[in-house]
């Protein structure tokens, strides 16, 4: 199943997110790497790393960030791990994620768990 990292300046923007996905695909494999280790707002390589490790299989894994040095600490560890499937995706972060958990836990292959994270980004609310 595909893995799904949810990054943020925010632990519990992020733990929020995978407990409302978590609603919706109980069994998806997502992680949240969020806020610095000792609470406060922020980036922590480790926890990113530790995320992608946790969720990791030969399906690969999807991360969405929230914004700025999410992004940029992301990228730092995807050039560490870069022997192994995983993609940063620009797609919203709730919706994204929303998507992609209830695609990958219906089994289908990364790059249709990809396309509808992205298809987020065009979605219409009402």
């Amino acid at each position: 199943m595909v893995g799904i990292v949810i990054v943020s300046h925010s632990r519990e923007l992020a733990d929020s997110i995978v407990e409302f996905t978590k609603m919706m695909a109980p069994e998806a494999l997502i992680r949240a790497a969020g806020g610095m280790d000792d609470g406060t707002l922020g980036t922590s390589y480790e926890k990113i790393y530790q995320a992608i490790e946790d969720v990791y299989s030969e399906d690969g894994v999807l991360v969405m960030m929230d914004m700025g040095s999410a992004v940029m600490t992301t990228e730092m560890v995807l050039e560490e791990m870069s022997d192994k499937k995983i993609e940063m995706i620009d797609c919203p972060i709730v919706e994204g994620a929303v998507a992609a958990t209830v695609t990958a836990s219906a089994g289908v292959d990364f790059e249709e768990v990809k396309q509808n994270a992205l298809e987020a980004k065009t979605a219409a609310k009402f």
